[in-house]
């Protein structure tokens, strides 16, 4: 056998020695070969060829969810903690729509600035694509992830028997505007800016006020299907209150699939006078009609403000026509 190589000797007690040769932070380069091995794309830099989940994936992995969590905690000491843990489950597909809707706004913003920039060059062609591109796939990112708060919705109906609500902002699916929540802020500024502006529903507005006290579904329902019935179209205007006739119609819109806009009292803003500066913004957008059922002077307020503009208003229940 020949003798050993003194300097293999060498290198290999060297190449792992930190005091012969530091360690070295991996470069930027070696960053983006690593990323693609593992990912054959650069992750949120390229677009990604990957495909999106299946519906059926989808829809299967939410009734997983709710199906475990329910089992896990039903007849324990943590049982009162459900609903609120399920309310939170859909909320994190609601905040990851809200997240990537604000990521498409930077898109939208650069894609309109990279269109100015357009001076024929290849390199501006090729980043407008690029903006372009990332926005498609930011929609059908957004797109998936309603799919996933419906679903998230319907399990946490079942499961509680309530409606899901998000504390704040709107509820749109961009697939389908069938029984929309938007939150009025968001209407009556959407309004000011387009009349064809998404978080506009088309169709005729009927607003509905009443107490928290009144609680006849019955009469609610019935009196709701006959205006649905006569405008098919109709977009439903209320409080917002979380109890009595408020809440029902609400229920009724969300059973009918008609859409529907809660307008709550800015109690920071406007102190006392919430309630009542709340009507006049119902009676800004014009309904063609009011339905008043018993409650108090706000009730009044909204009917009688909404005579004095020639709005026709239907009262229901003691006293109701």
């Amino acid at each position: 056998m020949g003798a050993a190589d003194p300097r293999k000797d060498i290198t290999m007690a060297t190449n792992d020695d930190p005091d012969f040769e530091p360690v070295h932070d991996a470069s930027p380069t070696d960053q983006v070969l690593t990323e693609l091995q593992l990912y054959g794309h650069r992750p949120f830099q390229d677009e990604d060829p990957r495909p999106l989940p299946e519906g059926e994936i989808i829809v299967g992995a939410v009734v997983d969810i709710f199906d475990a969590l329910v089992s896990a905690l039903t007849d324990t000491r943590l049982e009162p903690d459900l609903e609120d843990l399920l309310w939170s489950t859909v909320n994190l597909f609601h905040r990851s729509i809200e997240r990537i809707e604000r990521e498409l706004d930077d898109n939208e913003r650069a894609q309109h600035r990279s269109q100015r920039e357009q001076n024929g060059s290849e390199v501006r062609s090729v980043e407008l694509e690029r903006l372009v591109a990332q926005g498609v796939t930011l929609i059908e990112r957004r797109n998936a992830m309603e799919l996933f708060r419906e679903q998230a919705v319907d399990r946490f109906e079942a499961c509680t028997g309530s409606a899901w609500r998000p504390r704040s902002g709107s509820m749109v699916n961009h697939r389908a505007l069938t029984a929309a929540m938007i939150d009025s802020r968001e209407f009556l500024a959407a309004r000011r800016r387009a009349e064809t502006e998404l978080l506009i529903p088309a169709g005729p507005k009927i607003a509905f006020t009443g107490g928290g006290e009144f609680n006849d579904h019955q009469l609610i329902w019935s009196t709701l299907d006959k205006i649905h019935a006569k405008h098919p179209d109709m977009v439903l205007l209320h409080g917002g209150s979380p109890t009595g006739a408020e809440r029902i119609a609400a229920r009724w819109a969300d059973t009918r699939k008609v859409t529907h806009i809660p307008f709550k009292p800015d109690w920071t803003r406007h102190a006392k006078a919430a309630p009542f500066k709340r009507n006049d913004q119902i009676l800004e957008v014009l309904p063609i009609g009011v339905v008043v059922c018993p409650g108090s002077g706000i009730q009044e307020n909204l009917a009688d403000k909404a005579r004095k503009l020639g709005i026709p208003v239907w009262r229901l229940g003691k006293g109701g026509a």
